[in-house]
């Protein structure tokens, strides 16, 4: 037993030299380089602190921090709410429900700068799709790219759109799983299809949930193509994410050490708002169901 210790590692191996290589390492590069100034074509300087001394005091640092916040509360809930709704309605024995299940997971499927382009013609205020719609019930639709009161959530119509189909997947394994036993007891004591969904399903929905929204705060913290593609950071910075102004910072700036301090920022939300997640769901989530 001994001797034949090593071979979980040998095993485990290849992940985890994927892990260190990929993830660890350059974490640890990148919390290092923003310790520098360093203009990719020059030699790095040591910079200590300086770089963090300039990010409390960089208001269009905060000003795209602030954007992101919004970005992901405009996302995140309703994308959730509607991935939820559609597995519910999924999740019956219905003829063609499987091509409407695969039908909704499609716009995932798909690459950002693609969707982003084919939602820059249904936003086009002459010619768009969505102001033609509008323009038939008497409703004259705004330049939802070019109004900074409007592009930000134009924005995060498109990202909704392409992740609820995706999601509705989880919830759907997670309503399989729930036993049927159990809603059959809630409607035998009486329970009104209301109580038997805030009572029994949603609390035994908790991992899925958990889940869910771990995964898409961290994306949605981290969109950039769909920004990129649609808007890039404007009308006015109005879609200026963090994760965009780290790109402008490095590759249009040129001022790598700056661009590692902002991305490490986004590395300690993330994980500030995970940890918080994960303490919230650890004392409301059951797995075991028998």
């Amino acid at each position: 037993m001994r001797r034949n210790n090593w071979y979980p590692y040998l095993f485990v191996g290849p992940s985890l030299f994927g892990v260190v290589a990929f993830l660890l390492l350059p974490m640890v590069i990148v919390l290092v380089l923003s310790l520098f100034d360093w203009e990719l074509l020059s030699a790095p300087e040591f910079v200590g602190l300086d770089n963090y001394a300039r990010l409390a005091a960089d208001g269009e640092t905060w000003h795209s921090l602030w954007v992101t916040v919004a970005y992901v509360l405009l996302c995140i809930p309703l994308q959730t709410v509607l991935a939820l709704g559609l597995a519910m309605l999924l999740d019956r024995r219905i003829k063609g429900v499987r091509f409407y299940r695969s039908l909704f997971v499609v716009p995932w499927m798909a690459t950002p700068i693609v969707l982003a382009l084919v939602w820059n013609w249904i936003f086009d205020p002459r010619d768009g799709a969505l102001n033609s719609a509008l323009a038939v019930i008497g409703i004259t639709g705004p330049d939802w790219l070019s109004d900074p009161a409007w592009a930000l959530p134009a924005v995060a119509l498109v990202s909704v759109w392409q992740h609820t189909g995706y999601n509705m997947l989880f919830f759907l394994a997670g309503l399989q799983g729930i036993p049927k036993e159990l809603h059959d007891a809630a409607e035998t004591d009486g329970a009104t299809p209301a109580q038997r969904f805030w009572k029994v399903t949603l609390p035994l929905l908790n991992p899925t949930m958990f889940f869910v929204t771990v995964t898409n705060l961290i994306g949605a913290f981290q969109v950039f193509d769909t920004v990129y593609a649609m808007t890039d950071g404007g009308p006015s910075q109005s879609t200026e994410v963090l994760n965009f102004r780290i790109f402008q910072t490095a590759f249009k700036e040129f001022d790598f050490g700056y661009a590692a301090t902002l991305s490490t920022l986004l590395f300690v939300i993330i994980l500030l708002v995970t940890l918080a997640q994960v303490r919230f769901f650890s004392k409301r989530t059951t797995y075991d169901l028998s």
